[in-house]
């Protein structure tokens, strides 16, 4: 193996450094500096071609925007994307949470508006699949 000499080696020094600047500088996302907790769930619907039932579990995720403990909430439907191994399609509605910490996701568990929600909605899903994610 060649040994770089001295101009290359500082080159690749200052490159390397200025590279690192570069990504320390980026800035971090609100999402990545205040909420750190992400809450994931997907629901499978048990009548996948409603779009009534559908719009109806919509319209109840919405309403855990109520919920003071939850800083962020975005519902959606699966997007009519590729069809690839790896994109699952297979689900109906997704709602994705933000929290500060893990005890306003724990408390978020037993908020009247969530298990208003449960009892209201449940009917709607054959299967929910929850992520719970913190920052690393």
């Amino acid at each position: 193996m060649k040994q770089p000499t001295r101009r290359e080696f500082i080159g690749t020094a200052a490159l390397l450094a200025s590279a690192t600047a570069a990504s320390a500088a980026l800035p971090l996302t609100p999402m990545q500096k205040n909420y750190p907790v992400v809450h994931h769930v997907f629901f499978w619907m048990k009548n996948p071609d409603s779009k009534a039932d559908r719009d109806q579990l919509v319209a109840g995720v919405k309403t855990l925007s109520k919920i003071k403990a939850i800083k962020a909430l975005h519902v959606g439907v699966v997007a009519d994307t590729e069809k690839r191994d790896v994109v699952d399609h297979s689900w109906g509605v997704s709602e994705l949470m933000f929290f500060e910490d893990l005890a306003a996701q724990a408390s978020y568990q037993d908020d009247p508006i969530h298990l208003e929600f449960i009892k209201n909605c449940s009917h709607l899903w054959e299967k929910v699949i929850v992520y719970d994610i913190a920052e690393a």
